[in-house]
């Protein structure tokens, strides 16, 4: 059984209950834990393959179940009985807040978060910097979306700035924002890409304290929506 969380640049792929690995996508092959294969790949390669599929959400496919319920659905099991779930994306994010156990509260944007780490990874590249060359800075550039960003790292640039402290800045922006989004938690589970560059990590550890739960969260929680309803994760 096969549960993809097809985002915009990678996606994710949880395989359950198998002893191979999954065909082309071997070399995608991240890890095997409690019974599943793990894979991230390019999400450009979903679309040139028939993957029968048990359940899947995302931008890149005709997604079967809600990214929120998914969300919600693999993080209840790890995190406090109150808390604030944030999936941060190449062109999304998205919070949970639970309370008592239960879910309380939500938010999902797809404005001014629009391509946050699509423009990080187009930045790099553009630079020729690796994810691991960002540092903290506690400077930041206040920015509401990726385009303005663009120019403010630009300016900076021009000013005698270096690259790598130029994007540092944006991504210390990136982070800000999405604490403001999420309300300001003193306490923040993230989940997504942004769980592997430090820069970012420890941009918004300056504002609250950051547990990191992976990329895996959204492809868990399908697998977990075959044990329990919308109606249960939502209690609605």
């Amino acid at each position: 059984m096969i549960y993809l969380d097809a985002g915009t640049t990678y996606s994710k792929i949880i395989e359950l209950d198998s002893n191979t690995l999954l065909g082309n996508f071997a070399k995608y092959y991240i890890k095997s834990e409690n019974n599943k294969n793990y894979y991230i790949l390019p999400s450009s390669i979903i679309k040139t393959k028939n993957i029968k599929l048990q359940k899947c959400c995302g931008h890149m496919t005709e997604a079967t179940e809600n990214e929120i319920i998914a969300l919600a659905n693999g993080a209840k099991n790890i995190i406090d009985e109150n808390a604030t779930v944030l999936d941060l994306g190449s062109r999304d994010a998205k919070w949970i807040r639970f309370k008592s156990g239960k879910f309380h509260d939500m938010d999902w944007n797809t404005s001014c978060a629009s391509s946050t780490g699509a423009t990080v990874e187009m930045l790099l590249k553009f630079y020729n910097l690796n994810r691991e060359d960002l540092i903290f800075n506690k400077e930041k550039f206040a920015v509401t979306c990726g385009i303005f960003g663009l120019e403010k790292i630009m300016d900076d640039i021009s000013n005698g700035a270096s690259a790598t402290d130029a994007i540092s800045k944006f991504v210390h922006g990136i982070a800000y924002n999405a604490w403001n989004f999420a309300k300001k938690p003193n306490k923040l589970y993230l989940s997504g890409g942004f769980c592997e560059n430090k820069c970012f990590v420890n941009s918004l550890e300056y504002y609250c304290e950051v547990v990191k739960l992976g990329r895996f969260i959204l492809c868990e929680g399908l697998v977990n929506s075959d044990k329990d309803s919308a109606k249960e994760i939502l209690n609605v």
